[in-house]
């Protein structure tokens, strides 16, 4: 299967090289990775310029966003423009962060995936971080069948469906609430341990604290489901302040009238889904 890979890197000069390296070891190779630097002070451009000038597959795209790490809109953003660099002549398409080292099979078992069967929408494998005894350990999500914003991958179907990614906070939360929503299916693979090399939130500004609950609302969740989740956030980092920055978010984005990423009918199987996932959970 083809596939494309885009990077988003803003000052990623201690990881991007192994990111890369990671990327040329695997047993099946992109056609194509678009590397965007966004914005980098450092020797992020270097580094890329290396890669470029080692193999063909990679390409280089300056870009001057904002300056602040914000999750969602700048990540996205750079996503964004090296899209417009690629054309449709492929299987799936992969956003990887600039600091993941991927083993080796990665995007093989990505394509037989996808390739197994079709209903698959977006797969990926599980994040490994170091702990404070240096070992590497899973880093899941409060849901096991989410995949990680740090390597998505897509196939061209689905990717069409959902109409990209949102450019906002919660965009890899909606990418699989819509293609649900448009029937496809969620594959996690557990066999495929990718390690992230900076433990996920450490690069973001402080005014992101807010975002989480400012997504719940742009989603539709509504109240209720947004201080579940909220608690279930809080308990799973160990801070209460996570419950109440959620909520403080979620109602100033209802008083500020914020526009709502997704349709009513869509936000309407969204709460239904969320709702059948905690009744689950409960009995």
């Amino acid at each position: 299967m083809k596939f494309y890979i885009i990077i988003p890197a803003h000052n990623e000069e201690a990881f991007l090289e192994a990111t890369l390296n990671s990327i040329l070891n695997q047993s099946l190779l992109p056609q194509k990775v678009i590397i965007v630097n966004d914005n980098s002070t450092d020797t992020t451009e270097k580094i890329i310029d290396d890669f470029v000038i080692k193999n063909s597959i990679f390409q280089k795209l300056n870009i001057a966003s904002s300056t602040k790490h914000l999750p969602g809109s700048k990540v996205i953003n750079a996503f964004n423009k090296g899209l417009s660099l690629l054309d449709n002549n492929y299987d799936f398409i992969v956003k990887l962060d600039a600091d993941i080292i991927l083993p080796t099979v990665y995007f093989e078992k990505i394509a037989f995936i996808f390739k197994n069967n079709p209903k698959v929408g977006i797969a990926g494998g599980f994040a490994y971080e170091k702990n404070d005894s240096n070992e590497w350990k899973l880093n899941h999500p409060m849901n096991k069948n989410h995949v990680r914003g740090a390597f998505k991958a897509y196939t061209k179907s689905c990717f069409k469906s959902i109409n990209g990614l949102q450019n906002a906070m919660g965009w890899d939360t909606i990418d699989e609430l819509l293609a649900q929503y448009n029937g496809f299916i969620i594959h996690t693979d557990d066999s495929l341990k990718v390690k992230h090399l900076r433990p996920t939130g450490k690069a973001y500004n402080k005014q992101a604290k807010l975002l989480q609950g400012k997504a719940m609302y742009t989603m539709r969740y509504g109240l209720i489901i947004s201080c579940i989740a909220s608690i279930k956030m809080a308990l799973k980092q160990k801070r209460v302040a996570v419950f109440f920055d959620n909520m403080i978010g979620y109602q100033n984005a209802r008083k500020e009238k914020l526009p709502f990423l997704v349709t009513p009918k869509e936000g309407n199987f969204i709460r239904n889904l969320r709702w059948s996932a905690i009744k689950e959970k409960l009995f």
